[in-house]
């Protein structure tokens, strides 16, 4: 319908300003500062990034409630990815809030969504370009991989802080004798995280065969 039409178009608009504001924030920052600039990443651009990836949340609703035709198995692991590595990872360990790292991730992420909310608020409206069909449908293919690369190692940098910290850590009292330790789930996160790559760069070339494969590229729908 024409309302959900437009609330959908306010939804990527608000996310392309909010993703593009990032990216140019960054670049802007590493032109003037240069590499001193990196380990401020999450100081000066990191309340947007939350904001961002918390609205991204309602992409799920989205799906279950039919007003977006994607996939939502492969949404929902591409979201949750995100948020895991964002609030309980960097959010949680100041240490790693400084790392290199978290520039790249920012800037995959960013990189990635300027472009998906760009072609999704032009499909709103029934316009379709080829080479921005093209560049959504191709660049996340060489782009996911790297992010999920970028996600491990964030883990990986982070594991020495929440073994010394006990961060998320729980030990039950007595009569349960039963501990949790985080160090061990996000160790065992890791191999979801590269089972869940496999499944959604699947998906990705299925997507870009889908809108690429055939000569119906742009064609207003209806």
């Amino acid at each position: 319908s024409f309302t959900m039409n437009t609330y959908l178009f306010v939804y990527d608009l608000m996310q392309f300003c909010g993703h593009s504001w990032i990216f140019t924030n960054m670049i802007i920052r590493f032109m003037s500062f240069g590499k001193d600039s990196l380990a401020d990443t999450f100081y000066s651009i990191g309340l947007v990034m939350r904001l961002c990836q918390l609205l991204s949340v309602l992409e799920i609703l989205h799906i279950l409630i039919g007003i977006d035709k994607s996939r939502l198995f492969p949404r929902c692991l591409q979201i949750t990815e995100r948020i895991v590595v964002l609030f309980v990872v960097i959010n949680s360990q100041e240490e790693v809030q400084g790392k290199y790292v978290v520039c790249i991730l920012f800037f995959l992420w960013s990189l990635l969504d300027v472009v998906r909310y760009t072609y999704n608020m032009l499909a709103r409206m029934g316009i379709y370009y080829l080479p921005l069909t093209w560049l959504n449908f191709s660049l996340c293919i060489l782009l996911y991989p790297l992010s999920v690369l970028a996600k491990a190692f964030a883990i990986c940098v982070s594991l020495p802080y929440f073994e010394s910290f006990g961060t998320y850590s729980i030990k039950l009292p007595f009569p349960f004798a039963f501990s949790i330790y985080f160090p061990y789930v996000l160790k065992m996160y890791l191999l979801v995280l590269f089972i869940g790559m496999c499944f959604i760069i699947q998906n990705l070339f299925s997507e870009r065969k889908a809108h690429l494969g055939t000569g119906n590229i742009i064609k207003k729908r209806s």
